[in-house]
C-alpha cells in the first residue's frame, strides 16, 4: 500500500467512515454514499467484477491493494480477513 493510500485509510478509519463487508459496501455504493472503495489483492473475480460495475455508475474510484485480505483485516485492527472496505 502506497503511504498517501495508507494515511487516507488511516484517517478515515479513525473518524469512523469505513465500511466493511461486500454486502454494506454494495448497499452504500447503489445509493452513491461512498467515495472510494478499496478491495485486497485476493479478492475474489466475481465481487471486483460487482463492484466495478456498480462503482462506474456512482463514479466510485476503485483502489486494488497490494495486501491480502489477512494483512487488511489486521491494518484495520479486526480479528477477521477483510476482502472489500468502503470510504464515505
Amino acid at each position: 500500500m502506497a503511504k498517501n493510500e495508507e494515511a487516507a485509510l488511516k484517517k478515515s478509519l479513525n473518524e469512523g467512515k469505513v465500511v466493511i463487508g461486500t454486502q454494506q459496501v454494495v448497499k452504500l455504493l447503489k445509493q452513491g454514499k461512498l467515495k472510494r472503495i478499496y478491495l485486497s489483492s485476493n479478492c475474489p473475480a466475481e465481487v471486483i467484477a460487482d463492484l466495478e460495475h456498480y462503482s462506474k455508475l456512482a463514479k466510485t474510484e476503485i483502489v486494488k491493494l497490494s495486501q491480502s485480505n489477512e494483512e487488511l483485516g489486521t491494518f484495520c485492527k479486526k480479528p477477521f480477513s477483510i476482502s472489500v472496505l468502503g470510504v464515505r
